[in-house]
Parts: structure tokens; sequence; C-alpha cells
């Protein structure tokens, strides 16, 4: 009796809702459709925009001057052109002679470009500033300087759409002059070639390199070179590929501590600050062969491949792991003596090759050295100070400033840091470094593991051109466009009516429906029937909620298998799950496409990484596309994604698609399915 029980709650359980009757399909030309931006990131300072668009047809672009950031501009939007449109940008030279309607990128050095910015009322002045127009006669981009210019073909790109060129009338200039976004070198180069042309289109004109484990010649004669890190012809293309993207090349190379680098292999053990330590983490400041072994060989190494004005050798967190000093004749120096010692030593070497130095501020302006340490450090010496708790304001900016040192504010990615950083450093006259701290040989994060980092790069993006303004687009929306762009077209699809196999309404007035908790914390909001969220058109009445193990959820199915019986190329899933998961990327479900031919696949669902609850507003990967946010009646913040899953076998029919869950504390909810391709 009891495996009778049994044997009928499992089938229960594995069955779609009564009465479900079968899905119904409606073909659309325009199931999917990547639609150009609405507005520019980061936002101009003045900008208009009036109805029109500059028609693409029989458009050429004309360069006015020889700068190399005017070739780069337009090399920049020609890639747009091609990458959106698969249409050819023409230079007005290869085109017949007196064509018209043109794009023309120059400076106000061009006499003819300074009488017409001057007679439209724009007048760009400062340093990196732009006046852009785009009306009926073309599209005209005015730079104060060459990389004015060049801004201004960043934010022309933008204004692309299938139609035309939006009409736009801009003067705008950045805020913070020296704005710096944080990279790593390792074997993963294809993130570095995505990377790079996203940061020069957010307006970003440095790039903090980190290349400690790049394999440099002095790393592969001591024995000590890693063999994930990038070579030096590697990083030689980064830094010719972000200096042609308008991007100054600033090197980081960690000295002093977080020094594991150059111990790698067990090697240079000998030149432990700490023999006893267990970290290999800072090194001898007084045995010489520190220097004259490791680091000044591959600084010397640094500056001939990154040609760089300065670099950054670190200095932070110096006693935050091992002993420092730990030996007897370091105790005898002391730790202030130290610290100054190798900056001073490394900076007068950088100096003797025309380089400048950059360090952290954490250890040089602490509490207990502020008052003595700073005054015996050359005033040259750039500083960036790190702080990446969000607070209304970040007054050090000014104190360092007030010493005499040029100073920059780097902030991270925790809501509002980016911003207040970008106000302070407005503030202070000082710079802004975007970092990002995904691990040395963490690039491909920046897609799927710690996107939010990546996502990062967009806000303080617009906090350091423009941070009076709010972010004009969603930052996960803009990041993914820009990392990997897409062309601007339509898809043709089948829109699946999920209806009869509803397990749960999206409004709640009960506490019966949704999540259980009322008419405060449910999706009421979420528009239904017909809609486009995000990309994707779906048709929207309800939830497909599965079985979880929270007790409002143990009741539903497990799964829920929709006929299809047709071909397809990928399928577009609106989904969410209702609760948080403890780990990331559990896995808390799974998608199974079943053909006609009895074969399937599977699509595993992991938390974080496919899918995550309609309350986690921070994206960990970009694999899911946002599709729609907003908020409940109580104020909470809410949102859903698309996961498009690629049929690996388009041309074999789908007999159906099951929708499983694996009965976790998440649960999984599918809202909407959208299937792409000709239908057969």
């Amino acid at each position: 009796m009891r495996r009778t029980l049994l044997t009928v709650l499992t089938a229960l359980l594995l069955t779609p809702p009564s009465g479900a009757q079968g899905a119904a399909f409606t073909s659309v030309p325009d199931a999917v459709v990547h639609a150009p931006p609405t507005t520019v990131t980061p936002t101009p300072t003045r900008a208009t925009y009036p109805a029109g668009l500059l028609p693409l047809d029989g458009l050429r672009l004309e360069v006015r001057g020889d700068a190399p950031e005017l070739a780069w501009a337009a090399r920049d939007l020609r890639q747009e052109w091609q990458t959106r449109l698969g249409l050819t940008l023409q230079d007005l030279k290869a085109a017949a002679a007196g064509a018209s309607p043109r794009i023309v990128i120059g400076t106000r050095a061009d006499p003819a470009l300074a009488a017409q910015a001057q007679a439209a009322g724009l007048q760009p002045d400062a340093p990196g500033s732009y006046a852009l127009t785009v009306d009926a006669a073309g599209a005209t981009m005015i730079g104060a300087d060459p990389a004015g210019a060049y801004h201004g073909a960043q934010t022309l790109a933008q204004l692309l759409t299938a139609g035309g060129v939006r009409y736009a009338r801009i003067q705008d200039a950045p805020a913070v002059k020296r704005r710096v976004a944080m990279i790593y070198l390792d074997a993963s180069s294809g993130v570095n070639d995505a990377l790079i042309p996203l940061l020069a289109r957010l307006k970003y004109n440095a790039v903090l390199v980190m290349s400690d484990y790049v394999q440099w010649d002095a790393a592969k004669a001591g024995g000590y070179a890693n063999p994930q890190g990038a070579t030096k012809a590697e990083a030689a293309r980064v830094a010719d590929l972000a200096r042609t993207h308008g991007l100054e090349v600033i090197p980081l190379i960690e000295t002093l501590s977080h020094v594991g680098w150059m111990f790698g292999n067990g090697r240079n053990l000998d030149l432990l600050q700490d023999p006893q330590g267990q970290a290999n983490y800072a090194y001898d400041t007084l045995n010489p062969e520190t220097y004259s072994r490791v680091i000044l060989p591959v600084l010397k190494e640094a500056v001939e491949v990154f040609r760089p004005k300065v670099v950054h050798i670190g200095h932070d967190e110096v006693r935050n792991r091992d002993r420092f000093p730990a030996r007897p004749n370091g105790a005898a120096v002391g730790f202030e003596q130290l610290y100054v010692d190798d900056t001073v030593r490394l900076h007068d070497a950088l100096a003797g090759m025309g380089v400048g130095t950059m360090i952290w501020h954490d250890v040089a302006f602490s509490d207990a050295l502020a008052a003595t340490l700073p005054a015996r450090l050359p005033k040259d010496l750039q500083v960036a100070y790190w702080n990446y708790l969000p607070a209304p304001a970040y007054p050090a900016l000014q104190s360092i400033s007030a010493l005499g040192f040029p100073v920059l504010g780097a902030a991270w990615a925790e809501p509002g840091n980016p911003e207040a950083m970008g106000r302070s450093a407005q503030s202070a006259n000082a710079g802004y470094i975007q970092t990002r701290w995904t691990g040395y040989f963490g690039n491909p994060s920046v897609w799927d593991g710690a996107a939010a980092q990546g996502v990062a790069y967009v806000r303080g993006a617009q906090a350091a051109w423009n941070p009076g303004a709010a972010l004009p687009s969603p930052a996960e929306a803009t990041y993914r466009d820009l990392y990997r762009p897409e062309p601007y077209r339509a898809q043709a699809g089948t829109l699946v009516d999920l209806t009869p196999y509803v397990t749960r309404a999206l409004r709640d007035p009960d506490g019966k429906g949704w999540i259980g908790k009322g008419a405060g914390t449910d999706l009421s909001a979420v528009p239904t029937g017909d809609v486009r969220l995000g990309d994707t058109r779906y048709l929207v009445s309800g939830a497909v909620m599965l079985r979880g193990t929270r007790a409002n959820v143990q009741s539903l199915p497990v799964q829920v298998e929709v006929p299809l019986h047709r071909t397809f190329t990928a399928l577009n899933v609106l989904h969410a799950t209702p609760w948080t998961t403890p780990a990331d990327r559990d896995t808390v479900g799974r998608y199974v496409l079943t053909y006609e031919d009895g074969s399937s696949v599977t699509q595993p669902i992991q938390y974080g990484r496919h899918v995550r609850a309609w309350t986690d507003a921070q994206a960990s990967s970009m694999i899911p596309a946002p599709a729609w946010s907003g908020s409940t009646r109580d104020g909470l913040a809410v949102n859903l994604t698309t996961l498009t899953w690629t049929n690996p076998h388009p041309e074999r029919p789908v007999r159906s698609v099951t929708f499983v869950s694996e009965g976790t504390g998440a649960a999984l909810a599918v809202l909407g399915l959208t299937l792409t391709g000709a239908a057969k």
C-alpha cells in the first residue's frame, strides 16, 4: 500500500496542470529584435535630440586632419556600420565627387570647423571635449583636440539605427580628466579584444594593466614564469590595441607586497621578507639581489614592452599577512624607513627611464604613518586612493592632494561606490580608476562568473565623465551590448502560449499567487499578453512554477513537458527562481529538448549562471540577458532574464521541451517561451 501511494504521488508531481490542452503557437516576423540604444552612455553634459534621422544611403566619411585619433575614430565608425548593419561606410575620397551628405571628423585646428562650431553656438574648448551635430545636412564632430574628436565618434556610434543616424546637437566634456579602467593580462586574449573597444566607447582614456604574471625574460631565466601569464608579445599587442583606442597604458606590477609572482616554482625564496611566513607575500628590501635579480630587470622589460608614461608599483597592504619587517636587520631599520627606501629606489629607477611612478595610498597615507611618511616621498609620485565601501564622499582625495601629490580615486563595484568616487574626484580635481579584482587568471569571468565587475565599468564611466547625471540606461544591458555587439535586426520566430501549463498567477491578491506573500510582494508589475521584454517577444500569462523545498511549492509538479513538433534554431526562455540559493552555481533545474526520433539534449540550469532569483539584481553572468526590471508594490526591486539556448540540432524536428526542477530551495519558474528560426 505504501509503495502504491508513493507511485501515485510521484505521478501527480510529474503531471502537467489538469485541463492542459497543449500550447498555442503564433508565428511572428520579429520574435527577437536587437534594437539600438535610445540613449548615449556616458550621458553628455549638454544634448538635445530633435526628431529625425540622417539617411544612410549615400552617406560618406570625411576626415579632416592627420592626427592618429581621427583615423581611429573613422575606423571605429566603419566597424560599427559593418557590425550593426552589415554596411560599408565609405570614405569620401573613394566616393563620387560632390557626394553628400557626409560625416565629418575633425578638430578646432581646422578653421572651417572652428567657425562652424562657433556659428552653431557650440564651443568645445576643454581637453577631451567635442561638439556634435547631426541633421539633414550630415553629421559633424569637432573636437577641442584629437582626443575630443575621438570621443565624439563614440557618441555618434550610439546614434546609429537601422533607419539612419539620429538627429542630435551635443556639446560634451569630461568632468574628470584621467579616467582609468583596470584590466588583466593572461592567456585569454579574446577578453581584452572585447574590453578595449568597450572601454573606448565608454570614453575611458587609460587602462591600468595588471601585469604581474607576464612571461618576462627575467622570469623565464629565473624559472618563476607562469605559463598562464601573457607572453611579452601578447602584452605588447594589448598595449598597442589600447593606445590605438585612445587609452594610455599604465602597467601595474605589484612590488614590495603581493609579490607571489616572483616566488613561482619555489624560486627566489632567499629573497622572502619572512622566511617563516605562509604566503610568500613580500620581499627583503635589504637584500640587493631583490632588485638586481628580479625587480629592476622586470621593470625595465615592462617599460620596453608597454612604453608607458607611468608604472603603478603597488605597495599596498604590506603588513596584512606575514611579518614585515621579519628579519633582524630590517627590524633594526624600522618599517617606515624600509618602505620609503624601497619606494624611492623604484621611483628613481623608473625616472631614469623617463617614466613616472604610481602607488596605492593605504600604507604611506595610513593613520599610523600619515604624519611623517608622505613628507619623505617624491612629490611627483602619483597616489591612487582606493576605497571600495559606499560613502557619500571621499574627502581623503582632497587631503592627499593638499599634501602636493597627484591623486586618483579608485572605486570598485558596490552600489554607490563608483558614483560617489566620481563626484569626489571631480571636486578634488583628481583622476578616477575603476578597479576590477577578478583574480590574476580570471579574465573570462567578466562575462561569466564576475560579470558585475564588468558591469561596473559602465557605472564608473558615467561617474567619471558626468557624475552629476544618472545612468541613462541599465548598466547591465549596456555592458552586454558593448562586450558582444549584435546586429540591429529582427529574427522571425514563434511565440508559445504557456497558459495551459501555468501553475501560479503573477498577481497575489490573496496569498495564493506567485510566492504566497500577498499583493505587496508579487509580479503584478510584469506586463502580460503579447509583450516585448528586452529583445524578445513573449506571450506572458502566468508562471510555470515548479516544485521546490518550501512548503507552498512542494505540491507543484517537478517537471512540465510542452509539446512543440517543429524545428527551430534556438529557444528563448523567460524565467527566474522564486527564491535565492545559498551557493552560486547550484543546479536548480534543467531544460530538455526531446527530438521526434527519441533522442534528447539537456541544458542544466545553474543559479547565477543561467538564472537568478526575481529579487537578485546583481548579474554574476551575462549568459542570461536582462529582460524586465521593476519593483513590487512594497518597493522591492525585481527582475526577469532571458536564457537563449541554441538548438544543437536545428535540422531535427523537436517533439517537446521539458522544464525540470531539481527541487531545491530556489525552485524554478518559467514565464515565457519563444522559438527563433523557421518552424517546419
